[in-house]
């Protein structure tokens, strides 16, 4: 067995990477706020031994859930490979430099799209969005786009992650790995 749970999952996420037809960054993000469950995709867009991190509107509903309650879970599912990746574990903020150099990398559209959108609050027509758009594109022209101050990314911080391999007869591989101190235990887990 492995020790280290993030080789693992670079290994289980660059076969993804290779045989996945679409988004194979992409992952559930499950929130609760005051006990009532949500349940979303979002993209991955780092990850590494500090913890996976994503991107989103600050004043979003799971923006909102995130802060009044940090515990989250991940799950990865590459129903190509048959495998599943479960992540739990707690959320912080990334830092501005990082929220800032991300938001750069970003096509110009998508971060105009960033300024345009409130996420999750009610519309009341595509086109008052389209015309949101219209106006923030018109008012950076020729200018680079700064990200948002309410748009940001954050980190889950794993203290669990297991790996579930699809096996013939139900007699599924399950890998729990566990944070105990600065290090990792293993088990495994009937399926």
């Amino acid at each position: 067995m492995a020790d280290d749970p993030f080789a693992l999952f670079d290994a289980w996420l660059g076969e993804a990477r290779a045989s996945e037809p679409n988004d194979p960054e992409a992952m559930a993000l499950a929130t609760a706020d005051e006990g009532r469950p949500s349940l979303r995709m979002v993209l991955l867009k780092g990850h590494g031994s500090e913890g996976f991190v994503f991107y989103t509107n600050l004043d979003s509903r799971k923006g909102a859930e995130l802060v009044r309650n940090p515990n989250v879970a991940l799950l990865f599912h590459w129903k190509g490979l048959r495998r599943q990746v479960r992540i739990e574990g707690a959320v912080g903020p990334v830092a501005d430099t990082e929220a800032n150099t991300y938001f750069a990398s970003r096509s110009r559209e998508s971060q105009l799209g960033a300024w345009a959108s409130d996420q999750s609050r009610p519309l009341e027509s595509c086109g008052l969005l389209e015309a949101r758009f219209d106006e923030v594109r018109d008012c950076f022209e020729g200018n680079d786009v700064p990200r948002p101050p309410r748009w940001s990314g954050f980190r889950v911080v794993p203290d669990r992650i297991e790996f579930w391999n699809d096996r013939a007869h139900r007699l599924h591989e399950r890998r729990l790995f566990t944070r105990e101190g600065d290090g990792w235990s293993e088990g495994l887990l009937y399926p």
